[in-house]
């Protein structure tokens, strides 16, 4: 039986990078979307032949997760990895208080932090039946929530609280679940393509590396977690070519 990953926010730079890699090799995709179903539509129809599905589902919306959960076990019977990839932010200066609204801070600790645990806490059951010796969730953090340095200071509490909320899963879950945080720092891509130019060339400048990931790296990162390091679980690791070093 091919195995499965079900990979939130999958049809978005990230997710779609995650999701290619993949089904590359022989996994069968199953996406979520929050808004845009045909741009879902769309990707799927972009990877190798399978039984993939795409289900509207934002992480947020509790009897959509219950639906999306149900679809899950009817269609595929168990899942091998969940990828919580789904997140928001919004840009505001750390300096400017006033401008971090209460609504975005609720908004982003939601998706960011809530939505992931509660995608956790409903494919439990599903993960616990992999094919593998153990199934995996991966979180797709960022160094924000390490470094505190990103996009608003909500955004890099929302990634500590996730890294946390990591380590705690790995105890949790084991042994029958991995869980892993993938941190990344800036992916070059359609984020990247709104920033200030002289901004982004002085992040460059503090990448050790000399650039930003690629989807394909964070994808890259993902998948070994899947394949290669098997022996892993509550681990952070940052995908940012060595930026927290400077």
């Amino acid at each position: 039986m091919r195995k499965t990953v079900l990979v939130t926010g999958g049809s978005g730079e990230i997710g779609s990078a995650i999701c290619k890699k993949f089904a590359d090799n022989g996994y069968v995709i199953i996406i979520t979307y929050n808004a845009n179903a045909q741009r879902a539509e769309n990707f799927l129809a972009t990877l190798p032949a399978g039984n993939h599905s795409a289900f509207h589902a934002p992480n947020t919306d509790a009897e959509k997760i219950t639906a999306l959960e149900v679809f899950v076990k009817e269609k595929y019977g168990k899942l091998d990895v969940l990828v919580n990839n789904a997140g928001i932010t919004t840009p505001v200066p750390h300096e400017n208080l006033d401008g971090l609204t209460d609504e975005w801070i609720d908004r982003i600790m939601q998706t960011n932090f809530r939505g992931s645990f509660a995608m956790a806490r409903a494919f439990r059951e599903l993960l616990e039946k992999s094919t593998e010796d153990t199934g995996l969730i991966v979180n797709i953090s960022s160094i924000a929530g390490i470094f505190g340095i990103g996009s608003n200071i909500a955004y890099c509490a929302s990634k500590a609280a996730l890294d946390s909320m990591t380590r705690s899963l790995a105890r949790a879950l084991a042994p029958k679940i991995r869980v892993v945080s993938v941190s990344p720092g800036f992916v070059e891509g359609e984020y990247t393509a709104t920033m200030n130019p002289e901004f982004l060339k002085a992040q460059k400048e503090h990448t050790p590396l000399g650039r930003f990931a690629l989807g394909e790296d964070v994808a890259n990162a993902v998948f070994s977690v899947a394949t290669q390091l098997t022996f892993s679980t509550g681990n952070i690791i940052t995908v940012d070519g060595g930026r927290l070093l400077k």
